[in-house]
């Protein structure tokens, strides 16, 4: 496996979000939110299926922005294992998980006792900069 792909693996096994609210911590992984005190693992699919009615927009997209790391993902393997990707369609895919991840994160800071701090953000975005900002750079022609 490439460094690459690694990455963009391990990008779906780190936490995504630091969600502390009073002195309740919740970490928010691509996978599910898990609450360690006492443990619980709410997945994304139960997440999505049962609690998102009524919910605020900021809520659905960390969910969203799971759904476009598979896209993501599924590009990179398609790459590697079948020599057939865009790597700027994976990049791009790769930076709107962090913007939905920096939403998400900033409507829980919004609210009164909350702190969210969105590493996803930071680790997709840093991704797309290590391993692919050449190629967005000339993919975007230079202005005369």
């Amino acid at each position: 496996m490439n460094r690459r792909l690694a990455a963009i693996v391990a990008l779906g096994l780190v936490p995504w979000s630091f969600v502390l609210a009073g002195d309740e911590l919740t970490l928010v992984f691509a996978f599910g939110l898990v609450d360690p005190q006492p443990f619980h693992l709410t997945d994304t699919y139960t997440y999505v299926t049962a609690y998102t009615r009524g919910l605020p927009r900021f809520l659905r997209a960390w969910p969203a922005g799971a759904g476009v790391y598979l896209l993501a993902l599924a590009s990179a393997v398609s790459g590697v294992l079948l020599d057939f990707e865009d790597r700027r369609v994976t990049a791009l895919l790769l930076v709107l998980v962090g913007l939905t991840q920096l939403t998400f994160a900033w409507g829980f800071t919004r609210r009164a006792l909350t702190v969210a701090f969105p590493l996803g953000t930071v680790l997709s975005w840093t991704i797309v900069w290590w391993f692919d900002w050449e190629t967005l750079r000339t993919a975007v022609p230079a202005s005369s």
